[in-house]
């Protein structure tokens, strides 16, 4: 199972720590090559870019409620279980030119947030490009009449919004692009970067009132 992972993104499996504990531990060393190309950071965001995203959001949060609800299929399920990385789109917003660039695996907000906060930078999302889409919608729908308690959103439509702004696990990509660049279908603009007094992220210009999503510290 783990040579069938690494095939996906091109990777192998060469070896292994050989060591004794009373628990088991899991230790992954990742190693890339740029192709000669110039590294996107997080620090590169400028006031005037464009935020988009490659990728679904919402999708494994949605389905780790569902899991957590007792159903076991479907493709949300799945979505949880074995997400799907755009691994091309990296390189290729690369080549379009993007400034700033992070993967979605903590929360759509906190992740914007790494960049702001190393570019210095405001985000401010438009609340109408997140969408949700219809099979997250659905699941929300389904679940609502569960997920009021603990300071959980009380409609289908918070649910499903929360789910893409904060569930993270997708590993959908999102970057920031000069004003202008021609973008691909696949990159959906969801926002701006805008200058201001301190970083942060934003949706419609006001702060999200829920958690931004997963935080290793807390």
């Amino acid at each position: 199972s783990r040579t069938l992972s690494a095939r996906v993104p091109g990777a192998s499996v060469i070896g292994g720590d050989t060591a004794r504990a009373d628990s088991v531990l899991l230790a992954v060393t990742g190693l890339g090559d740029l192709a000669g190309r110039a590294p996107v950071l997080r620090s590169g965001a400028a006031p005037g870019d464009v935020v988009a995203v490659a990728g679904p959001l919402g999708h494994a949060a949605a389905g780790l409620a569902l899991l957590s609800a007792g159903v076991r299929d479907g493709p949300l399920v799945t979505a949880h279980r074995r997400p799907a990385p755009p691994y091309d789109a990296g390189p290729q917003a690369a080549d379009l030119g993007a400034t700033a660039m992070i993967d979605i695996s903590d929360g759509l907000l906190a992740d914007l947030g790494h960049i702001a906060d190393a570019s210095g930078v405001l985000i401010d999302l438009s609340r109408a490009a997140l969408g949700p889409d219809d099979q997250v919608r659905a699941a929300a729908s389904s679940l609502s009449p569960a997920r009021t308690d603990r300071g959980s959103p009380s409609s289908p439509e918070l649910i499903a919004l929360n789910w893409v702004l904060s569930g993270g696990e997708d590993h959908s990509l999102a970057a920031t692009f000069p004003p202008g660049t021609a973008l691909p279908p696949r990159w959906t603009v969801i926002g701006r970067v805008h200058q201001a007094p301190g970083p942060g992220v934003v949706v419609n210009s006001q702060p999200w009132a829920l958690a931004p999503g997963w935080d290793h510290f807390a």
